[in-house]
C-alpha cells in the first residue's frame, strides 16, 4: 500500500509517499518529493526530497536523496544532498555519502563515510578548516 501526504515536526512526517508495512516492491523507485518506507523495497531509489527508512523497513538498494534518515535496515550505498542520519538501532551495510553524517549511539554501520567535517583542534584541525 502506498499512502500521501502526510504533516508534522518528524521528517517522516513530511513523506508525500509512503510505502506501507505490509508491501514489497522490487525495481527502481525514483521520483520527486520525499518518501518514507515501512516496508520492503529491493532496488535502486532515487528522489528529489528526504528518505526515510522507518523502524521495521527494509531496503536492499542504493539511495539518492536530499536528506536521508535510516531507522530500519538498509544493505546499500546511501547518497545524499544534504544530512545523513543514522538513528539508534539503525542496521546500515554500505558506504555513506553526504554534506554531513549523524550516527548515533546504539545505531548499527559497517561501511565507509564520507562526509565534510572539522577536525577539534587537539586532533590537528584548524579554525574553520573542512576535511573529506
Amino acid at each position: 500500500m502506498v499512502r500521501t501526504a502526510r504533516s508534522g515536526g518528524d521528517p517522516s512526517e513530511h513523506a508525500q509517499a509512503v510505502i506501507g508495512r505490509t508491501t514489497r516492491v522490487r525495481g527502481r523507485v525514483s521520483g520527486d518529493g520525499s518518501i518514507l518506507i515501512e516496508g520492503n523495497v529491493e532496488g535502486d531509489i532515487a528522489v528529489r526530497g528526504d528518505l526515510t527508512i522507518a523502524e521495521g523497513g527494509r531496503a536492499t538498494s542504493s539511495i539518492e536523496a536530499d536528506a536521508v534518515t535510516l531507522r530500519g535496515e538498509l544493505d546499500g550505498d546511501v547518497r545524499a544532498r544534504g544530512l545523513v542520519r543514522i538513528e539508534a538501532g539503525a542496521r546500515v551495510r554500505g558506504d555513506i555519502t553526504g554534506e554531513s553524517v549523524a550516527l548515533e549511539e546504539g545505531a548499527e554501520f559497517v561501511g565507509r563515510l564520507d562526509a565534510a567535517f572539522e577536525l577539534p583542534a587537539e586532533l590537528g584541525g584548524t579554525t574553520g578548516g573542512r576535511r573529506r
